[in-house]
């Protein structure tokens, strides 16, 4: 029996699949950053580290070798074999596709593929129990698995053209999610009420379910609505703002609070696009907003304009929060950036990608610039027990500086309702 391949489309018949010039280009990076660092070859196995070499998360392996290793790149399927091959270009795919051998003759694969030495896995990603068992059944291959995390995440820190239309695409809905709150919000809602609202058109423009992340044990909501008061309670999140979430095992995200008069409402979201994260914020309030809380907002988008400069002129990511951070103490808003102690987060920006949670983050620590082609979303907010108020739009950093990937100017960073 079969199953029809060609109901694997997006919308109205799109084709989805990553092109096979971007899998040919990855693979091609992959196997001369591998030359580079001297490593014969890595064996991959997250979904995340999948999709962007195979175009698709089947249940598989995928090998790939350095640059004049003789090795080919192949890809070894438990489930769905015949999915992997259409989400890989079918005929068209840039490596060999096969069924997945057993594990006892697993070594012997990866000879017969050209390896003479056992090749690099993803420790960061693999859990150890999974290292070990991978690590047991290619023992008889000179030397010892090495970790080509790290290796991975500085390829997937720049992203093609083809990458940022995703991006661009992802904002576009992103925008639409924020019009429904715009449309449907107001008194005496729900944080959750609204959040349904985002989700809803987040669901028909074809997300996914699930926002990956990279950071153990991290996971997080699209929609975080928080109303008030709820802007100030903290959470395991690393973030500014985690909002009440819906229950305890559920404690990031919209709550059951109600929009209240004056007060602000921070509306946090995150959709995915074909796996590409667009992150943006903006406040609502029914009725207006005092003063103090405006000015709060304007300040906060000043030192949006300061990280944005800063990164667009290739500042080193540290620099700029130490530049951002102290412009914040010198508008008396320090014991407030980003959280009220003790649950402060140290960061302006993390950049984005297939996961959330990308490097490299507007923090110390990270000295050295975003890339030509890096992605990050900024956000400067300030959190006071009566609630939060900030902004964060999404970016490229272009060689003539910063592109906004999501809405940017076009739509308000404070909507009353």
């Amino acid at each position: 029996m079969s199953w029809d391949a060609e109901r694997l489309t997006g919308p109205d018949g799109e084709d989805w699949r990553v092109p096979v010039s971007e899998l040919e280009d990855r693979q091609g990076r992959l196997s001369a950053a591998l030359a580079e660092a001297g490593h014969e070859s890595v064996l991959v196995d997250d979904p995340v580290e999948l999709y962007w070499l195979t175009g698709g998360r089947q249940n598989s392996l995928f090998l790939v070798g350095a640059d004049d290793s003789g090795i080919g790149s192949t890809q070894w399927v438990r489930r769905s074999l015949k999915r992997a091959r259409f989400e890989a270009g079918g005929g068209d795919s840039p490596h060999a596709i096969e069924g997945h051998p057993s594990m006892g003759d697993f070594e012997d694969s990866l000879r017969a593929a050209g390896c003479t030495q056992a090749p690099g896995l993803l420790a960061g990603k693999v859990p150890q129990k999974r290292w070990s068992f991978l690590t047991s059944k290619m023992s008889g291959l000179e030397g010892q698995s090495s970790d080509c995390t790290g290796l991975l995440f500085t390829l997937r820190e720049t992203k093609s053209a083809w990458e940022l239309e995703m991006h661009r695409g992802s904002g576009e809905i992103n925008r639409m999610m924020f019009e429904a709150i715009r449309d449907r919000g107001g008194l005496g809602l729900t944080e959750i009420e609204m959040a349904g609202a985002a989700d809803e058109v987040s669901r028909a423009a074809g997300f996914g379910g699930r926002i990956r992340m990279r950071t153990w044990p991290m996971d997080c909501d699209r929609v975080v609505i928080a109303a008030g008061r709820s802007g100030a309670v903290p959470s395991y999140f690393d973030s500014a703002v985690a909002g009440l979430g819906a229950s305890p095992i559920s404690s990031l995200g919209a709550g059951f609070a109600r929009v209240a008069e004056g007060e602000p409402v921070l509306v946090d979201i995150v959709h995915l696009h074909r796996g590409y994260v667009s992150d943006c914020t903006r406040m609502f309030s029914a009725g207006r907003l005092s003063d103090e809380w405006t000015q709060r907002l304007d300040d906060m988008a000043q030192v949006r304009d300061l990280v944005v400069d800063s990164l667009g002129k290739g500042d080193d990511c540290s620099a700029v929060w130490d530049a951002g951070s102290s412009l914040v103490a010198e508008m008396g808003r320090g014991e407030h950036l980003m959280g009220m102690p003790p649950d402060q987060a140290k960061f302006l920006g993390h950049s984005i990608g297939l996961e959330l949670d990308e490097t490299p983050v507007v923090a110390r620590g990270f000295d050295r610039p975003l890339q030509v082609g890096g992605t990050m979303a900024i956000e400067p907010k300030v959190i006071y027990p009566e609630g939060a108020i900030g902004t964060e739009d999404s970016w490229v950093r272009t060689s003539d500086g910063m592109e906004c990937l999501t809405m940017g100017k076009s739509f308000p960073i404070l909507t009353e309702w």
